[in-house]
């Protein structure tokens, strides 16, 4: 058994890669308190960076088999606490936007056209979060929902076999579903609150 102090952030990588629970314990201790500041600065919330950088390790221990340290283990961990954060703003700030927007609604009564806009709006964000997959994966994933293409002609066309195509499908949807998840809910009260 290796002595997980000494090891270097990359060796701890390639034991985390093994679900090994003594190398994800050393990242932990390691690296907990550095993100929490990190965190805790860029939110000025104790609270909300202890969550944060929790959800950053929960994610990696259950990512452990799949993540690709590119860069180093550090880099990693910090552009994740940050993006967590960003990601954070983004949603609060689109919630923030629908709730006082809806309050207008409903205290204006406004109408159809207010609809039409919010309906615009939708379409832009989902097209935002569609070209910011990962290329090969817009490509399969525009062609299958925007061309009405085929899994087998897709594969065909790319030169891919159709359990890829399917794949890279199903993992763009996973990924516009988080992304837009609350922003769908946040659309689903308001047609509720329209036809009621």
């Amino acid at each position: 058994m290796p002595l997980y102090k000494t090891c270097s952030d990359q060796e701890l990588s390639s034991f985390l890669a093994q679900e090994d629970g003594d190398a994800f314990a050393e990242i932990y201790n390691r690296y907990w308190a550095l993100l929490f500041r990190h965190a805790r600065r860029m939110t000025k919330d104790d609270d909300l960076a202890k969550d944060i950088v929790q959800d950053v390790f929960v994610s990696l221990w259950d990512k452990a088999t799949e993540i690709q340290f590119n860069f180093s283990l550090s880099s990693y961990l910090y552009s994740t606490v940050r993006n967590r954060i960003l990601n954070m703003y983004d949603k609060e700030k689109v919630r923030s936007n629908y709730l006082s927007s809806l309050t207008e609604f409903i205290s204006h009564g406004e109408n159809v056209t207010d609809h039409l806009l919010r309906e615009r709006q939708l379409s832009a964000r989902i097209e935002h979060e569609i070209s910011l997959l990962p290329r090969k994966m817009r490509k399969i994933f525009e062609m299958s929902r925007k061309e009405n293409m085929s899994y087998k002609v897709i594969a065909a066309d790319l030169e891919l076999s159709d359990n890829t195509v399917k794949k890279q499908i199903s993992n763009a949807i996973k990924i516009l579903r988080l992304k837009l998840g609350t922003l769908i809910s946040l659309l689903s009260a308001i047609l509720y609150l329209i036809n009621f």
